[in-house]
């Protein structure tokens, strides 16, 4: 099995905890019965991106040094990880949601995917009691930037790209194709014309939802969701449609940053997202460079596989 028959087996529901997966014990599953609401977002972490596991015992010392090393202080957390500030703000909106609309079913649902050996399993189960303290559950699959930015704790941060991320590869496309100046002549050619939309538009709709719920209670200001749409697109050739586009969804991000050219990582240091969405290695490669997780699309005309995602940085894995 792998994670995508995984994610393809659970899709249609989602469950209360997290679910460990083992090479070596068929991959066991921990988790409660009582299944959540099918409307909650539901995020999947890999355990080596969400905590630090001391994968260099494993590495110089080799498998039966490394569960000897994780039976003996089983007991004592793993340190967190390049996503954990991530997870933790899930969480906190979670408990904002909760205050205003105690029977709310849109949540977020955080699912712990992992390899790892069932002795390792009980260390990661006491980690997650001793951090989080909480039966919401997320997922994904992460490697560290080589150092990390400081994100807030209370407002969760998303930033997406356009092209190949929130929208097609139209635009993308007919760059590459045709050159920039056919490019400049079609956007504003078609800027009333919505662009198709793109792998991550429903993330960013979902988000959009549980935004709605506070704006109600007079909390948009303190919203504790905020996104972004940062892209090396220039406002002026591309701005118009883009925006236009996310109107005719019904969509909106909170701040839009065309940055015509710019590199991305100064301006995401400013920022401090919890995670950027981005289709090209340049831009992904130079955000994990400044210490913000960053997250590759591979989708569209530039990338040979499609509708697939890796997260960037400095670190691989054998347990993933």
């Amino acid at each position: 099995t792998n994670y995508e028959s995984v994610c393809e087996r659970y899709g249609g529901c989602v469950y209360d905890s997290f679910v460990l997966f083992s090479n070596l014990c068929k991959y066991l599953c921990f988790m409660f019965i009582q299944p959540k609401p099918q409307n909650a977002i539901t995020i999947a972490v890999s355990s080596c991106a969400l905590l630090e596991r001391e994968q260099d015992i494993y590495e110089q010392q080799g498998m039966e040094d490394y569960l000897k090393y994780q039976i003996q202080p089983e007991l004592e957390p793993f340190a967190p990880g390049p996503t954990f500030p991530f997870i933790k703000v899930n969480l906190t909106v979670n408990s904002r949601l909760r205050e205003l609309y105690p029977d709310s079913e849109e949540l977020f649902d955080v699912v712990l995917m992992t390899s790892n050996h069932a002795h390792v399993g009980l260390r990661l189960i006491n980690s997650i009691n001793h951090y989080l303290k909480s039966k919401d559950s997320t997922s994904a699959t992460v490697f560290s930037p080589r150092k990390i930015t400081e994100v807030p704790e209370t407002q969760l941060r998303v930033a997406f790209d356009g092209d190949d991320v929130l929208f097609s590869d139209e635009s993308e496309r007919l760059y590459k194709t045709h050159g920039l100046d056919k490019f400049l002549e079609h956007e504003k050619a078609h800027e009333n014309k919505p662009l198709d939309h793109g792998p991550l538009k429903g993330f960013l709709e979902a988000l959009g939802k549980l935004q709605q719920k506070f704006y109600p209670k007079g909390q948009r200001l303190d919203c504790p969701i905020r996104t972004y749409l940062v892209t090396a697109c220039s406002a002026a050739s591309s701005g118009t449609r883009a925006l236009k586009t996310l109107r005719s969804w019904g969509l909106e991000t909170d701040e839009a940053l065309f940055l015509a050219g710019a590199p991305k990582g100064p301006m995401l240091e400013k920022i401090r997202p919890h995670i950027v969405f981005g289709d090209q290695m340049f831009h992904v490669e130079g955000a994990a460079e400044l210490g913000t997780v960053a997250a590759h699309v591979l989708y569209g005309v530039a990338q040979k596989v499609n509708t697939a995602l890796s997260i960037r940085g400095a670190t691989s894995d054998p347990f993933k």
